[in-house]
């Protein structure tokens, strides 16, 4: 069996994107450790917080419960903080992690790596998904961590497929539901969301874990904006759109496959 990193960049970002596969590595036996990057510090405040409580403190409580919804060995937090969306001056901000020294971060990653003996590392692509600072820069300490690791794991990017997501939005519209997104529109980067089917390569099937998917979601009570958004939809909708996850992994050979990316490599 496998140890398998995944690198996040906020509290929250591990449920929507990658655990459904992160549960079927946990059942299959495969050791599962979370990074998470920054506390959060800029999602949204709930008004329940109670005296000397912050949000950072009521991210963190919710990110454990995640990791047990999910299933997860280890949960590590890498010690930056939120830098905010695309032009806001906390990006600027001491401790900020898109402000973050390379080597630095890259090392704190690679600490990890190296205390796990990690087989495979686990980030995002080149833009992070939509452009959010904190994304692109987990791509970036993806790639410098496992550089410096004494070990070289192997890498995956977690993505979105933006064909699959334009299929939705065209389906729904000609439905007569009208969307106020557009996959192809540009994001906080200016580029569209995710990546083209043509340059992703595998294509995880999640929908049997569907239900710890939601559960780890509902662990992040706090984020209503976002997290409330995506539980609002109807069991049919949600698992239509969070039942596969997909994962770009650089150097293998073009073409997208419905599989299994974390299986054991023999030899």
């Amino acid at each position: 069996m496998s140890t398998i990193v995944f690198l996040h960049a906020h509290p929250d970002d591990e449920a929507s994107q990658t655990s459904g596969s992160m549960a079927r590595a946990v059942d299959e036996g495969h050791r599962v450790v979370l990074v998470v990057s920054t506390g959060g510090e800029h999602g949204t405040a709930p008004d329940d917080l109670a005296p000397g409580e912050t949000l950072v403190h009521r991210r963190r409580r919710e990110l454990e419960a995640s990791a047990r919804a999910i299933g997860l060995h280890r949960v590590v937090w890498l010690g930056y903080s939120d830098s905010g969306m695309t032009g806001w001056e906390q990006n600027s901000h001491d401790g900020a992690f898109t402000a973050a020294d390379l080597d630095e971060a890259g090392r704190r990653f690679a600490d990890v790596l190296d205390e796990e003996d990690a087989d495979v590392a686990v980030g995002y692509d080149w833009h992070g998904g939509y452009g959010h600072p904190d994304h692109v820069q987990v791509h970036r300490v993806l790639h410098r961590g496992a550089e410096l690791a004494a070990r070289r794991p192997r890498v995956l990017e977690s993505t979105m497929n933006r064909d699959a997501m334009r299929e939705m939005f065209e389906a729904a519209r000609a439905a007569g539901i009208e969307e106020d997104w557009d996959p192809d529109a540009p994001m906080d980067d200016g580029n569209p969301m995710g990546t083209p089917a043509a340059e992703i390569h595998w294509q995880v099937d999640v929908r049997d874990r569907i239900e710890r998917k939601r559960a780890a979601l509902a662990s992040h009570a706090s984020q209503t904006s976002d997290v409330g958004m995506m539980l609002a939809m109807p069991p049919e909708v949600f698992a239509s759109v969070f039942g596969f996850e997909h994962f770009v992994e650089p150097g293998r050979e073009p073409g997208m496959v419905q599989g299994w990316p974390f299986a054991p490599v023999a030899g």
